[in-house]
């Protein structure tokens, strides 16, 4: 199973557990958005990522007075773009998480899920800021560093990404994806750092011997002085 799936498997395994409690308690007094609301969640949560999209959106469609209380609001948005993430609609969920981030621009799961789209759109550095947007928000966000970790790899900066690991696991220890990504990122990091000293060395040593090179070759030739005639001498006939 590749990093990105693991994550995405711990990211909903998060929504639920916030999600259910906020649906149960509200089952009383239902209206139209909270009841396509708990479809979207039955759905989301059942693997039928079309339907919960569709639900998603009436939910959206409808007075989102209430939902917006209880917070329903918020893990709508959540839902709709790891949906769409799952059925591979990268663009269609950037927009839905750029929505989402309007009304709730301190939510660290929105930003780790637009980090975790343009992820997969292959825009790593774009996906590097949304990713540490996340982690500045909540620096005990696991899912966001381990990602972070993934994208930094992808780049090749190995000893960032081991640090962004490390850091995962220092909030979730033994957490698998942090270690399957230490395990990959560490013997990269040190071979990066043996190719930068190798290469650090050569450069040193070229430019030393460039200095001698310069400096036995093209000394600047000692112009001799023009000899003074001393005054009062005669020449000899």
């Amino acid at each position: 199973m590749k990093f990105g799936q693991i994550t995405g498997i711990l990211v909903i395994a998060l929504f639920f557990c916030l999600v259910y409690p906020v649906a149960a308690a509200n089952a009383t007094r239902t209206d139209n958005a909270t009841d396509f609301y708990n479809k979207g969640v039955t759905l989301l949560s059942s693997g039928d990522y079309g339907q919960a999209i569709t639900f998603f959106d009436q939910a959206l469609a409808s007075n989102t007075s209430s939902i917006k209380v209880t917070g329903g609001l918020l893990y709508t948005y959540q839902g709709k773009s790891f949906a769409q993430i799952q059925m591979g609609m990268y663009n269609d969920s950037l927009l839905t998480l750029d929505q989402g981030l309007a009304l709730y621009p301190n939510d660290s799961m929105l930003w780790n899920n637009k980090g975790y789209a343009l992820f997969l759109l292959g825009k790593n550095q774009d996906a590097l800021t949304a990713y540490d947007q996340a982690i500045s928000l909540d620096r005990n966000d696991t899912n966001a560093l381990i990602n972070r970790g993934n994208v930094l790899s992808k780049m090749g900066r190995f000893q960032e990404a081991v640090d962004s690991f490390t850091a995962a696991n220092q909030t979730d220890p033994g957490n698998s994806a942090a270690m399957a990504g230490l395990v990959k990122a560490q013997p990269a990091a040190a071979g990066s750092m043996h190719t930068t000293m190798i290469v650090v060395i050569v450069v040193l040593v070229v430019a030393a011997a460039g200095v001698i090179w310069y400096v036995k070759y093209h000394r600047p030739v000692e112009q001799k002085q023009p000899e003074k005639k001393e005054k009062g001498k005669k020449k000899n006939k």
